[in-house]
């Protein structure tokens, strides 16, 4: 018997549950756990936005991994204004009236510790794949 079967018996409701969960076209924001946050933060910290601007730019920049709808983008954005981390006005941009949102110094500081906090998650989940199939550390 191989040793994760031993742990992990791969009965098909398991299998299921697994595909379900490993599916590319996932959407639900527990499984992607302030993905959406980060990747807003990062792209207004380069230069203000307008939300459908940053819904096609984070589309177009993960090859499509991420297709985030307005349904998910503006309440982040909007919580993270009330909190102070962003800042909007209303400007025309191609004759259209939009609201352009730009980061806040505590937006900045807010970016700062999401990017650590992803990097230290990644960093975590690269070295359980790169170990053994039952989960032991990689070693040289």
């Amino acid at each position: 018997m191989h040793r994760v079967a031993r742990y992990f018996p791969c009965n098909a409701f398991w299998c299921e549950v697994y595909a379900r969960t490993m599916t590319t076209t996932r959407k639900d924001n527990d499984f992607l756990n302030g993905i959406p946050e980060l990747l807003l933060l990062r792209l207004l910290a380069r230069q203000p936005m307008y939300g459908y601007e940053l819904v096609q730019t984070i589309r177009i920049a993960s090859g499509e991994v991420f297709a985030f709808g307005e349904g998910c983008i503006y309440p982040v954005l909007h919580r993270l204004e009330g909190e102070g981390s962003l800042a909007s006005k209303r400007e025309s941009v191609g004759g259209r009236s939009r609201v352009v949102y730009h980061l806040t110094p505590t937006g900045r500081k807010r970016l700062e510790a999401a990017t650590s906090q992803w990097e230290r998650i990644s960093g975590a989940v690269g070295r359980v794949l790169e170990g053994g199939c039952d989960g032991s550390p990689a070693v040289a």
